[in-house]
């Protein structure tokens, strides 16, 4: 059970209910995750504001997915995999794909390194070595994509923390964690 209110986008109002609205006619559905951050309308524009713009990142949407699988993965939110697996599989990867994603790697080279780069910056709190970061530059990473890469695994370490801290009820076909242990109240 959600540790916190997560806002009913039919009695919400304001800004809130701007937001709430914009997020219906987008996806057609508001995830609890953004009911949660609803309660903070700042928060939730913040949020909408950096996922929007990252939607026009050169790291393309189906790479995007695969980073935010690695990291909600790596960091155990259940909520972050599971959401991540149905917005996967809408951008066009397999359950295959995503199985290695979320392993720290793909089928694909390229994104094989942008996940693996992804898992280093989650897994060492951004120190990553000279090689792992020259390891993206050799895959053809740029400069502008690195900074995108790490702008993505920090919008994600961001949702875990949400999604972990709250509890936040899976509304989404729910997937497992590797580990095969579910989140629970502490």
């Amino acid at each position: 059970m959600s540790r916190i209110h997560v806002v009913d986008p039919k009695t919400a109002t304001g800004e809130t209910r701007e937001l709430l609205d914009g997020v219906q006619k987008q996806l057609g559905t508001v995830p609890n995750f953004i009911r949660a951050l609803a309660n903070s309308p700042k928060a939730l524009s913040a949020f909408l504001g950096i996922y929007g713009a990252m939607g026009g990142a050169a790291i393309d949407k189906p790479t995007q997915e695969r980073i935010a699988l690695v990291v909600a993965e790596e960091n155990g939110c259940q909520y972050c995999v599971s959401a991540h697996t149905a917005i996967g599989r809408h951008a066009g990867l397999s359950n295959e794909e995503m199985a290695l994603n979320r392993q720290g790697g793909s089928a694909d080279a390229r994104a094989a390194a942008a996940v693996a780069f992804a898992k280093a910056l989650n897994e060492h709190r951004g120190e990553v070595t000279t090689a792992e970061f020259e390891a993206a530059r050799k895959a053809g990473f740029g400069d502008g994509e690195i900074v995108e890469i790490i702008t993505l695994v920090a919008l994600n370490v961001f949702t875990n923390i949400l999604g972990k801290s709250t509890l936040i009820n899976i509304d989404f076909p729910k997937v497992a964690l590797l580990g095969g242990a579910e989140e629970a109240a502490a």
